[in-house]
């Protein structure tokens, strides 16, 4: 089918930054085009943007939706009409549905990467989780693996601006799941090495490792990696960090957040559009 912008097109688009090396726009164009969908996507760096001014721009240009990347999913929430539950109980959002002039928050990382963890094979249930970062991606991620049943999650986390975040996200896994959360610091390296190896997923929720800093990572001892640990990466730009080297050199299954973009990505597909995303195409042409 071919794919023409026409003067009845919809935009939709992709906030934060950096976002030039997002694969989204490919993705997304491509389904639109697939299913014969008059939307279209695009990328707008937020640097240097007043992100209240060009969210009611959006709003006023009736965009079908958006997506954000860091720094924006905590700073988008007061500019928001509702927030899903999930949204809410995560405090960040990272796709946005535009209902009739209504703003709405959604959050599909979670979703995203549990889906990813099921084509690497791993069961949830096996064993403790180890979580770098308690940013927006984070949080996501934290809440979604406590909903489905992991047993302990540690969270490691600098402390800084994410600190209070860090405690808030453990409070909220313990008082409303059955998952055992804690909160630890990431300059303590005694206690960061303990949470690993008690762990069976070690995840690298951080920007960093994320080009152009390619060469750092967020364990600075790979000596605690052990053969029974899978470790994840949500950056997929370097595709093979820094971090994921060093696992598989420790023998340690290994994989990037290439599949969490792609499942978040589907999931955010259907809240805009009430359509399944033509999945395995898209795997197959940019994914493989």
């Amino acid at each position: 089918m071919t794919y023409q912008i026409t003067g009845h097109t919809r935009l939709g688009c992709l906030l934060g930054t950096p976002v030039s090396h997002s694969i989204s726009p490919m993705m997304y164009n491509e389904s639109f085009r697939l299913l014969g969908l008059d939307f279209v996507y695009l990328c707008f760096d937020t640097k240097n943007a007043d992100l209240s001014a060009m969210v009611r721009t959006l709003r006023d240009m009736n965009v079908f939706g958006f997506n954000l990347t860091m720094p924006d999913k905590e700073r988008i929430l007061e500019y928001l009409d509702e927030l899903s539950p999930a949204a809410r109980m995560i405090g960040a959002v990272n796709t946005v549905k535009n209902e009739d002039g209504r703003l709405i928050g959604h959050n599909t990382d979670g979703i995203g990467y549990m889906r990813s963890l099921g084509d690497a094979g791993y069961d949830i249930h096996s064993g403790a989780m180890t979580l770098l970062g308690a940013g927006g991606a984070a949080s996501s991620i934290a809440i979604q693996a406590a909903l489905d049943g992991v047993p302990a999650l540690h969270i490691v986390n600098r402390r800084g601006r994410s600190w209070e975040n860090a405690n808030r996200l453990a409070d909220v896994i313990n008082s409303n799941t059955d998952c055992r959360a804690d909160v630890t610091d990431m300059a303590d390296l005694s206690e960061v090495r303990r949470c690993i190896q008690d762990s069976t997923l070690l995840t690298n929720a951080t920007s960093i490792g994320m080009a152009p800093n390619a060469d750092a990572t967020p364990v600075s001892d790979p000596s605690c990696f052990h053969r029974d640990l899978l470790v994840t990466d949500i950056i997929y730009n370097p595709s093979y960090t820094r971090l994921i080297r060093e696992a598989q050199e420790h023998g340690c299954r290994a994989q990037n957040g290439m599949y969490m973009l792609l499942y978040q990505g589907e999931a955010a597909f259907h809240i805009w559009t009430g359509q399944d995303m033509p999945t395995e195409q898209i795997r197959s042409k940019f994914f493989s």
